[in-house]
């Protein structure tokens, strides 16, 4: 019984450290060397639980989108609200790893890795979700759902990411509590913009 929780605390350890070591350097800058060392164990270890690299950077990506507080990826029921809740999760829990994707950009990294399916189905489901808000008459018609989840993602996510772009431009940056509020405000009268004066059918 205690090998089994030594193997698990083991195995956490080094998850834990590989998400520090991708999400700061990306796939190409991590390195296996320097997760063994931040996790304070022999570099042939890791490779007694996971197959290489490509093989680890899946399950931090995985493990790392199953610990969130699964409430983050409930849509509200009304579409005016959704830019800015999801703009709150990414404030709130997910700019690590929103820095990682940005990694993504530039990075050579394996096909079909990095919680690719995971993240897909996410996705997917928002742009269900926007699809059945439509067929309730709560979005317009004439909107694509899935460009209307692609908009969402951009306006929640680039002001974050790319905090000197938003500084160069508004004065603020993207970690000011202030322009936080506003960014806020601004996306919710959009949505009231977008989707106004409409109720289910």
């Amino acid at each position: 019984m205690g090998e089994i929780r030594n193997a698990e605390r083991t195995r956490k350890a080094i998850l834990q450290a590989a998400k520090e070591e991708f999400f700061d350097k990306g796939y190409t800058g991590a390195r296996i060397d320097s997760i063994a060392k931040r996790a304070g164990i022999n570099k042939k270890l890791i490779y007694h639980y996971f197959k290489g690299k490509d093989h680890l950077i899946d399950e931090v990506v995985d493990d790392f989108l199953t610990s969130l507080p699964q409430g983050n990826f409930f849509l509200p029921a009304n579409p005016v609200h959704i830019a800015e809740f999801r703009y709150k999760v990414n404030l709130e829990h997910l700019m690590d790893f929103l820095k990682f994707t940005a990694w993504e950009a530039i990075d050579n990294i394996p096909e079909n890795s990095n919680g690719v399916e995971r993240r897909m189905k996410l996705l997917q489901s928002y742009v269900e979700d926007m699809k059945s808000k439509q067929e309730m008459g709560l979005v317009p018609e004439e909107l694509d759902p899935a460009l209307i989840t692609l908009l969402i993602s951009s306006m929640t996510i680039y002001p974050l990411l790319y905090s000197n772009v938003t500084r160069m431009i508004t004065g603020y940056t993207a970690e000011d509590p202030e322009f936080q509020d506003k960014w806020a405000q601004f996306l919710r009268i959009i949505s009231e913009r977008i989707f106004e004066n409409r109720k289910p059918k």
